[in-house]
């Protein structure tokens, strides 16, 4: 047996709350490392709390201006020195969902370049523990908590796929403010071999109502999907279970959207969305689409799909009304013109980091009041799938 697969073995067989002590155990024991700490980002991504029994007593690391900050917001490694020995900051994700940093100590005499790359495989490997082992406790989701969650805060985080998705033909990032306090936003996503599922909620209302409407919404939408059903039906179906349970005194926008990762044909229902962005050859412009009614006014609400064409190269962005409609303290809206420019900026930022820097640059036209409203960032880079060689197609226009 390798050390590695030492490491590994022992991470798998132990209980979830163990995970830190036995991976401590396990490091001294093979690999010399003197220290271990786990640290995991916060639900505004702008901290990394240490994993410690409550109640906490070691301080947060900033995301911005540190070591494994870096490491986290670059998911690379990041190596410093610390007196006699040295310091390795690495990431812990899935799949692409940064989940933390793990960070080891040793001396440097233990450490080359085939040691940092097991520890970096054995970062990831307690990442994937990690997501299964939250379903047992608590330990992680109360480490990533700086302040209190709402209730509905509570309800829609549990909701959330992750906040980043990594896959060949494409990348997304999405981020919700305020981080502990939204209610109604929502996004969602699911792959198969075929394509890619998307759906952006704006949700109604505030607080514990407007969480169980997107809730109900979500989940409606999802045992469609699940069926196998069309996108014009799984809206159809959400729009009735929504309808039948509030009789049109609650509704909810969605924009569900279907990618083909083949070719990048794209079926997009637009059920009183979100707005939909396009940065297309260094140009953002909004794209615009066949506005049908929210989910749940109506009864027997029936829905079509409109047909685009997604290239690879172009990045979508999707955003609530708590971006575009919020105010400065002057009453002066975030304009159309504001958010092209915020993304045109960004456009070289991966699109994990865009929903944070443009929410970061929505805080500052606001100014120092309190949102009025959950605000939405969802970011999507195509890259498409390759055509096999030989295969004598040509990808369309």
């Amino acid at each position: 047996m390798t050390r590695f697969t030492a490491v590994e073995r022992a991470l798998r067989t132990a209980a979830p709350h163990d995970f830190l002590p036995v991976l401590r155990q396990a490091l001294a024991t093979h690999y010399s490392v003197v220290d271990v700490e786990l640290l995991m980002a916060d639900y505004a991504l702008t901290i990394l709390q240490p994993v410690t029994t409550l109640p906490y007593t070691r301080r947060p690391v900033p995301v911005h201006g540190t070591r494994p900050g870096h490491a986290f917001a670059w998911q690379q490694p990041c190596t410093e020195t610390q007196g006699t020995r040295t310091v390795v900051h690495l990431p812990v994700s899935v799949r692409g969902d940064r989940l933390g940093i793990l960070t080891v100590t040793l001396d440097p005499e233990h450490l080359d370049e085939a040691v940092q790359q097991e520890l970096q495989d054995i970062a990831q490997v307690l990442g994937h523990e990690i997501a299964v082992g939250e379903r047992d406790t608590d330990l992680y989701l109360q480490a990533r908590r700086a302040n209190r969650l709402t209730l509905a805060a509570e309800m829609q985080w549990q909701l959330l796929p992750g906040r980043t998705c990594v896959r060949p033909e494409y990348t997304i990032g999405a981020q919700l403010e305020p981080a502990y306090a939204i209610y109604g936003d929502n996004f969602d996503w699911s792959t198969t071999a075929h394509d890619l599922t998307l759906t952006v909620t704006n949700g109604m209302g505030e607080g514990i109502e407007a969480a169980l409407l997107t809730n109900l919404a979500i989940n409606a939408l999802r045992n469609a999907r699940r069926a196998g059903l069309s996108l014009t039906d799984q809206a159809y179906l959400a729009d009735q279970a929504v309808y039948g349970q509030h009789q049109g005194a609650q509704h909810l926008s969605v924009l569900l959207l279907r990618f083909d990762l083949a070719t990048g044909a794209t079926e997009i229902v637009d059920a009183g969305s979100p707005r939909m962005w396009r940065l297309r050859d260094g140009r953002a412009e909004p794209v615009e689409l066949e506005a049908q009614l929210p989910l749940g006014m109506f009864e027997d609400t029936h829905y079509t799909a409109e047909q685009h064409h997604t290239r690879p190269g172009d990045r979508l962005v999707f955003v609530s009304d708590g971006v575009y409609d919020v105010a400065s303290p002057a009453g002066e809206r975030y304009s159309e013109r504001a958010l092209a420019r915020a993304l045109t900026s960004t456009r070289l930022l991966p699109a994990s980091h865009v929903p944070r820097a443009v929410l970061h640059e929505l805080t500052g036209h606001r100014g120092p009041v309190d949102a009025a409203d959950d605000a939405m960032v969802v970011c999507l880079d195509w890259r498409g799938r390759p055509l096999a060689p030989g295969s004598g197609e040509t990808p369309p226009a």
